[in-house]
């Protein structure tokens, strides 16, 4: 049961499946493991609990903080 996670800001519907699906293909590719082994975890955390450089990450991206669509 391979495991991918992945840690970033809130995103919309369409670009979790996207990531989900892409990463698990590639994965399978590489791995040459079934696509249904794979797990995969989209970890979404407000874009001010992000910090980068000392900045919150709401500061430094515009429209990180913004709610998905």
């Amino acid at each position: 049961m391979p495991v991918i996670t992945i840690d970033l800001w809130p995103v919309s519907r369409e670009v979790r499946v996207e990531l989900i699906q892409k990463l698990t293909k590639t994965a399978s590719e590489i791995t040459k493991l079934p696509p249904q082994t794979f797990f995969v975890y989209v970890r979404e955390y407000p874009a001010g609990a992000i910090g980068v450089g000392g900045t919150p990450l709401s500061e430094l991206v515009p429209g990180a903080g913004a709610p998905p669509r």
